[in-house]
């Protein structure tokens, strides 16, 4: 029993070989020839990525005259707003620097002109001064056409201001308007004396004069800033 169940085992299995190899499955059915014993080949190495480039630091000028050339030129935030540029004007060793939040509507070739200028003029001569004896210049050059500083740009605007009047050195600041109250990080309510530019600055921020122009009533309130600018706290 055992010769005859190995003997059909045998016929079996040679018949099974001999349908293959009929069918021409009796070869390696690929294109190129494996070396079956040859070892797999090692991974290719992992690339590292390129190290990020760090921006270098943005190098403002540091003379007053090219720094407003700069804040005039192309590079300027305000140079793609559609409207004019309005450089600041006055003595750069004035000891009284007024800082608006922006042109008023109707400027054109300097700030504070027509009522709003005229307004202005009627404030400094009340504290002894003069348009021609303070430096006066503004956070945004040019006046967007919603009438107030781009969120987004105005931390941008606020450091190029600093830095303006860090050039400046001023003994005393007025400040006009919110916006430009973000120079002394919001120390607008009275008066402060700051050291943010490089000396001792006695600052006080008050209502822009075109403010004054629609609300008259606030011109009292607006008097007791200009004192505590000119004659302190006392």
């Amino acid at each position: 029993m055992g010769a005859e169940h190995l003997h059909d085992w045998r016929q079996g299995l040679a018949s099974a070989l001999e349908w293959w190899r009929d069918a021409g499955v009796e070869t390696l059915q690929e294109d190129e020839p494996r070396d079956w014993l040859a070892r797999p080949a090692a991974a290719p190495a992992t690339v590292a990525a390129p190290a990020a480039v760090t921006a270098a630091p943005e190098i403002l000028p540091t003379t007053l005259e090219d720094f407003v050339a700069w804040r005039m030129g192309a590079n300027a935030p305000e140079s793609g707003w559609h409207a004019p540029l309005i450089a600041p004007s006055g003595p750069a060793n004035a000891k009284m620097v007024v800082f608006s939040d922006m042109p008023c509507a109707e400027d054109r070739e300097t700030l504070m002109s027509d009522a709003t200028g005229r307004l202005f003029d009627r404030m400094l001569a009340a504290i002894g001064l003069t348009r021609d004896s303070v430096y006066l210049g503004s956070l945004a050059v040019a006046r967007p056409l919603t009438g107030r500083v781009p969120p987004e740009q105005e931390a941008r605007l606020v450091q190029l201001a600093r830095h303006h009047v860090t050039l400046l050195k001023p003994e005393r600041l007025l400040l006009f308007g919110q916006a430009a109250e973000k120079l002394i990080d919001g120390q607008a309510d009275g008066s402060a004396d700051v050291n943010l530019f490089g000396c001792t600055t006695r600052v006080v921020a008050s209502y822009h004069p075109r403010f004054l122009l629609e609300r008259p009533a606030a011109k009292s309130e607006a008097w007791k800033h200009l004192l505590l600018l000119t004659r302190g706290s006392q």
